[in-house]
C-alpha cells in the first residue's frame, strides 16, 4: 500500500511530503487509513531538535482514523472499526501496565525513543527502498500506517474523526493531569502556567470537578482570553509582569493549591512551583528538552510541605478513559468543538506549525477526505 506522508529526514529543516510504502500489518498488527491527527507541539520538539529521535521519521501522534487490514491474532478491532489513535501503545503485561499505570509501559516506551514496532522492524519505505520510522508507534502524519494493535481503541462510527484526534492526546493529557495527578478537589484554587493546546484542557479540566479559582498565565491575550471561555476566572498576562507575585496578589498571598505547567519551560516549573501554596502541588505536563533542569527551591519541599510531580498522557488508563470522554462530550461536560482553531491539509503541514509556533491557534487539525 502506498500513502502520502510527512517525512522529517533532518531536525531542524521542514517536513517533506512524499509517498511513502506502507508494509502490510504483521501479527498483532493494524493498518489505519488516517482521517484525522492534530497539529500538537510534541511533534514539534522533535522537528526543532529539543527531543532526539532517529531520521528519517514520520511523525504525528494525535490522529484517528479507519482500521482498513488485520494481522494476524487481532481481536479487538476489525476492518471498518473507527478508531482513537494512542501514542503510549501498552503491552498489558510488564510491570507498570500490571499496577494500572500504562502510559508508562515499558513496549511504548522503547516504541517512542527507538521509532520502531515492538519487534524492532519498521512499516514504512521511501521510494528508494529506505526504512522510515515510526513514531510514538503511530505516525498520524501519514494517510495510512500500520502501527500495534494495543494502540488503537474501537470508537463509535458516529463520533466525528475530528474530535477523536483531539481527545488522544491534548484533551486527555489536560484534563486528566487534572483529575487523575493532581486530583484537583472541589472548591480548589488552580493556576495554569501556559494555556495552548494543553493547557486549555487542564482549565477545563479544574472546571469540571468544580476549582473555585483557575488562574491562566501566559504571554499571549489572545490564549488568555481563550482561557475564559474554557473556564478560567482570573488572567495574568506575564509579559511585563512578575507571574508568581501575580498569582499571589489573586490568593490573598498563599499561591495556589494546585499549579500547573503545560509548556515544558524549565523557568516556567520553577514559576508554578513558587506559586503553590504551602502544603499544595505542582504538576509538569509540558515535554522539556531532555537536557532540561528546572531552578526548584528544594527548602520548600520539606518546609512547605509542596509536591512536585510529573503528569504523562494524563496519568491515565486511555484504553478506558478515552471512551469516557467521548460520553463527557456527548453528555455536554466537555468542551471539544471550541477547542478547533481551524483545519489543513496535509500538504500544507509546515504553515500549520508555523501557526502553532506564532500563537495563533488553540488546536488545529490535519484532515483528509
Amino acid at each position: 500500500m502506498n500513502a502520502l506522508a510527512a517525512v522529517l529526514y533532518e531536525q531542524g529543516s521542514p517536513l517533506q511530503l512524499e509517498e511513502v510504502e506502507v508494509l502490510p500489518p504483521q501479527r498483532g498488527e493494524v493498518t489505519v487509513r488516517m482521517k484525522a491527527a492534530g497539529v500538537c507541539h510534541s511533534d514539534y520538539h522533535v522537528m526543532s531538535g529539543d527531543l532526539k529521535m532517529p531520521m528519517p521519521i514520520i511523525l504525528g501522534h494525535e490522529g484517528a482514523g479507519v482500521v482498513e487490514a488485520v494481522g494476524e491474532g487481532v481481536t479487538s478491532v476489525a476492518v471498518g472499526d473507527h478508531v482513537i489513535l494512542m501514542w503510549r501503545g501498552p503491552c498489558g503485561r510488564c510491570d507498570f501496565c500490571a499496577r494500572g499505570r500504562p502510559a508508562l509501559c515499558e513496549m511504548g516506551t522503547a516504541m517512542r525513543f527507538n521509532g520502531t514496532m515492538p519487534d524492532g522492524t519498521l512499516r514504512f519505505r521511501n521510494h528508494r527502498g529506505e526504512g522510515i520510522r515510526h513514531y510514538a508507534g503511530v505516525s498520524a502524519f501519514s494517510s495510512a500506517a500500520t502501527m500495534p494493535e494495543a494502540s488503537v481503541v474501537k470508537i463509535p462510527h458516529s463520533f466525528s474523526f475530528a474530535k477523536a484526534a483531539l481527545i488522544g492526546c491534548g484533551v486527555i493529557t489536560g484534563v486528566g493531569a487534572v483529575t487523575n495527578a493532581a486530583a484537583v478537589q472541589l472548591g480548589s484554587t488552580v493556576a495554569v502556567f501556559g494555556v495552548g493546546g494543553i493547557g486549555l484542557n487542564v482549565v477545563q479540566g479544574a472546571r469540571m470537578v468544580g476549582a473555585r479559582q483557575i488562574i491562566a498565565v501566559d504571554v499571549h491575550d489572545q490564549k488568555l482570553e481563550d482561557a475564559r471561555i474554557f473556564g478560567a476566572t482570573d488572567v495574568v498576562n506575564a509579559k511585563n509582569l512578575d507571574a508568581v507575585e501575580a498569582v499571589r496578589g489573586l490568593t490573598e498571598g498563599r499561591g495556589v493549591d494546585f499549579a500547573f505547567e503545560a509548556v515544558g519551560d524549565a523557568s516556567l516549573i520553577a514559576q508554578a512551583f513558587d506559586a503553590t501554596r504551602k502544603g499544595g502541588k505542582c504538576v509538569v505536563v509540558g515535554i522539556a528538552r531532555a537536557e532540561a533542569r528546572a531552578p526548584i527551591n528544594v527548602n520548600q519541599l520539606v518546609y512547605a510541605e509542596k509536591s512536585l510531580i510529573g503528569s504523562l498522557y494524563g496519568t491515565t488508563r486511555p484504553r478506558q478513559d478515552l471512551i469516557t470522554l467521548i460520553q463527557m462530550h456527548e453528555n455536554g461536560g466537555l468542551m471539544l468543538d471550541e477547542l478547533i482553531t481551524r483545519t489543513w491539509k496535509l500538504e500544507d503541514i509546515n504553515e500549520a506549525y508555523e501557526a502553532l509556533v506564532a500563537g495563533k491557534v488553540r488546536r488545529s487539525l490535519i484532515l483528509w477526505d
